[in-house]
């Protein structure tokens, strides 16, 4: 009797579920939990090259009573803010033209995704020449045209480089906001535009009242997607200014990688990469109350 029982839970559909996720769930505790974990452990230490010691909370309290580091939290959130606009806003018009009925509009489709698809580190090698002062099709059209006296260098000063990297981070970025929402709005029942034209309704009348109410939940989640992958953004700023210059395009990633890889600091960087953790767990609970709300909206109506 034991035997048949045991042999019935080893047939049962529950123990065949979680043998099929058994393999995924040891690769994310290898691949994910433990760095994690060690993260973590590092952030209470003073490790470097010279060795480690527990040494409590001090990296966590040195890093919140810094002036220093409380500019970059700010500045990584101006430059999310902003990226993070431009790319939605710059989406949702580039989408609302594509699902339009324009002729070429297929061609146009496919023109939208050579930013995503190239290789960052290739895209902003070309985004260095153009902001490059002497040799840059930017500032060479600038002094064509009168708006420059001479050459000059956008990566070289503060103001100019911090929009720049922002620029070149929302090239990256709006084609997949621009394809996802082309999606949603293809999704739309054509019914509820044709009801509101035959009302009267204006274009711009059935684009706000219609469209935009209907694909809500996607630009949410746009938003947290690019918000999150905004935060996290290395490669776009370390290879136009490397946080430079003077810490103008310093952000809480760059940062932390240059405290643990550039200055050998691991319990610094490790330190800060637990803000990091918590920062965007705080964005993802944030998220996923707002789009319980939405969709609950949604369905009483």
């Amino acid at each position: 009797m034991i035997k048949k029982t045991k042999l019935q839970a080893y047939n049962s559909p529950t123990f065949l579920a979680y043998a099929l996720i058994a393999p995924a769930a040891i690769y994310i505790l290898c691949i994910v939990a433990w760095p994690l974990i060690e993260t973590v452990r590092l952030s209470f230490t003073n490790s470097s090259l010279a060795g480690e010691d527990y040494i409590g909370t001090k990296n966590f309290a040195k890093m919140l009573s810094s002036t220093k580091f409380h500019k970059i939290i700010i500045r990584t959130f101006v430059w999310m803010f902003f990226s993070v606009s431009l790319k939605l806003i710059i989406g949702l018009i580039g989408a609302a033209l594509l699902n339009s009925h324009l002729k070429g509009r297929a061609v146009f489709r496919v023109l939208v995704m050579p930013p995503w698809i190239i290789p960052i580190a290739i895209g902003m090698l070309g985004w260095l020449w153009l902001y490059n002062g002497y040799f840059g099709i930017i500032a060479g059209v600038g002094m064509r045209t009168g708006i420059l006296d001479g050459p000059f260098g956008f990566l070289a000063y503060k103001q100019s480089a911090f929009i720049s990297t922002i620029i070149a981070d929302v090239w990256v970025g709006t084609p997949m906001c621009t394809v996802f929402f082309l999606a949603a709005m293809q999704g739309v029942p054509k019914d509820l535009y044709e009801a509101a034209y035959c009302d009267g309704a204006s274009k711009w009348d059935r684009f706000y009242s219609i469209t935009l109410p209907q694909i809500t939940p996607v630009i949410i989640t746009m938003a947290l997607l690019s918000a999150i992958w905004t935060f996290n953004s290395f490669e776009i700023i370390w290879i136009l200014t490397e946080g430079g210059p003077r810490g103008a395009t310093t952000t809480l990633i760059i940062d932390t990688y240059k405290q643990a890889l550039g200055n050998y600091k691991f319990g610094r960087g490790a330190a800060r990469a637990v803000v990091v953790v918590i920062l965007l767990t705080l964005f993802a609970v944030f998220y996923l109350s707002l789009l319980a709300q939405i969709n609950r909206k949604v369905a009483s109506e």
